[in-house]
């Protein structure tokens, strides 16, 4: 799945910032942008 620079930039900034560190690791799998990882995280819940 292609995603923009800016959104790669916007989400590597929220996970360096620590904004992610209450986010399960599979949430993280297999997603494009972070506003999917954090979807997938409420649906893990």
């Amino acid at each position: 799945k292609y995603v923009p620079l800016s959104e790669t930039i916007r989400g590597f900034k929220l996970i360096a910032a620590g904004e992610c560190d209450h986010l399960p690791e599979q949430a993280f799998y297999m997603v494009g942008t972070i506003d999917e990882a954090f979807e997938k995280a409420k649906k893990l819940a």
